[in-house]
């Protein structure tokens, strides 16, 4: 993001801190803020939602990572408006499960910590509007370990040749976990490719990344190369 020109202030000890810190900067600058989860992004990542249910027929479940909410809204909302009966089953990490809690809850149940070397999903704090949908859409929420979700990432490696971010790897792990349960055709989103590679490295050789590597990440300084060839989320390549 600097070498692009970009202020990047780093704060907090995980993206909620970060998020109410963005909220307060924007506040005191007159700038106006970008939330995480919104309306716009719901809409943009139905797209992907649209073509699977469009290209597959007669899904009888599918699998979406949870980080804030927006893709597991967006395919809810496009599974509603076509009218189909797809189960949807959200997948968060053990040890970010505010997700999970809040659904059982029936209400937000924030968490005191987020734990997951899946930083996509790492949040302790839900988003209301997005707890709403998913209460009412989704099937279930299944939990997977870090672990389990370092397995995926090497099973989609091995089998497709992609580089999945633990996020992007969540839905597998959770297909995985419950496969015994499913009966008939099941999909999974793999949300993002970002991972950094010394994570890649430390999985592929059969480990599993500590969470607190996403902090020895963020203080490593960018590399000359990585402003030319950009991994991004879903599925596609920026060169």
């Amino acid at each position: 993001m600097r070498s692009l020109g970009a202020e990047l202030i780093e704060h907090g000890r995980d993206f909620d801190d970060a998020k109410e810190q963005a909220a307060r900067i924007a506040t005191e600058r007159n700038l106006e803020y970008a939330p995480s989860f919104h309306r716009d992004f719901v809409v943009g990542v139905a797209t992907y939602a649209f073509e699977l249910f469009t290209a597959v027929v007669d899904l009888d479940t599918v699998f979406v990572p949870i980080g804030l909410g927006s893709g597991i809204c967006g395919v809810i909302g496009t599974r509603d408006l076509l009218g189909l009966r797809t189960k949807i089953v959200g997948v968060v990490a053990e040890g970010a499960n505010t997700y999970s809690l809040s659904v059982a809850a029936g209400r937000i149940a924030p968490t005191a910590s987020a734990l997951t070397f899946a930083d996509g999903m790492a949040i302790r704090v839900p988003d209301a509007t997005a707890l709403d949908v998913i209460r009412r859409g989704a099937d279930r929420i299944v939990e997977v370990s870090d672990n389990e979700i370092a397995e995926a990432v090497r099973v989609i490696y091995s089998a497709t040749h992609n580089c999945a971010e633990g996020a992007g790897a969540a839905a597998l792990a959770g297909l995985l976990k419950e496969r015994e349960r499913l009966h008939g055709p099941a999909a999974v989103i793999l949300s993002g490719r970002n991972i950094d590679r010394t994570w890649m490295q430390t999985i592929l050789a059969g480990g599993t990344p500590h969470w607190r590597g996403v902090r020895r990440a963020l203080a490593k300084p960018p590399k000359a190369e990585s402003t030319m060839a950009n991994t991004c989320r879903y599925g596609f390549v920026c060169i």
